[in-house]
């Protein structure tokens, strides 16, 4: 009795789109290292040359897939609140940091791998804009209140790779107890001594 084999979709049966979502699901099992053409034509049961009907190579792949993370992911929620700035700076700085930690494949794509598409770009710089503008109704000035939201969002960004790259790397030792630590292992400790300086610095400049 002859086996039955399942039929792949024919081409052009399936959007750029539903190939996207595909590749967050297979990444999300094999990482973004390990994604293949092959495996998710596999997984969406289409040919691979179905795939590269819209996605030439796995780069331009990738590339769209961090556009989509940019563009539907909020990096700027909650939002900052000027008469509470501090806090609520706080706050905003370690939701995205935590994104990031969460999501092992929106820290690929977006701060590992890095590769922007204009549009992508230009939504992540009008998202910023509100975190400025508190900073400037809090007291600072817009160059002063850009430095701040930068050097803040640079350091979540930063800390957010090394704990992926330690994540990622095999035998990696974990953090000692206090009084016995790695220097330069990034952790909420160091995390948080980096974001109060530069929080007590905004200070400085508001009281000014």
């Amino acid at each position: 009795m002859r086996a039955h084999t399942r039929k792949r979709r024919d081409r052009g049966s399936i959007s750029p789109d539903e190939i996207l979502t595909g590749a967050f699901d297979v990444a999300a099992l094999v990482s973004i290292d390990n994604l293949s053409m092959p495996v998710l034509a596999k997984h969406l049961d289409v040919g691979v040359t179905s795939i590269y009907w819209y996605f030439r190579r796995k780069d331009d792949l990738l590339d769209a897939m961090t556009d989509r993370a940019l563009t539907r992911f909020e990096f700027t929620v909650p939002t900052i609140d000027a008469s509470n700035w501090r806090d609520s700076l706080r706050a905003h700085a370690r939701t995205m940091r935590g994104h990031f930690r969460d999501n092992p494949i929106l820290c690929d794509l977006v701060l590992i791998r890095g590769h922007f598409g204009g549009p992508a770009v230009r939504g992540a710089l009008q998202k910023i804009e509100q975190p400025v503008a508190a900073l400037v109704e809090a007291g600072l000035d817009r160059t002063q209140a850009a430095a701040v939201y930068g050097a803040i969002s640079v350091h979540t960004r930063g800390s957010a790779v090394l704990e992926r790259i330690q994540a990622k790397t095999e035998g990696f030792p974990a953090q000692r107890p206090i009084g016995q630590r790695y220097i330069g292992f990034a952790d909420d400790i160091d995390y948080d001594y980096i974001l109060e300086s530069i929080l007590d610095h905004a200070q400085t400049l508001i009281d000014q």
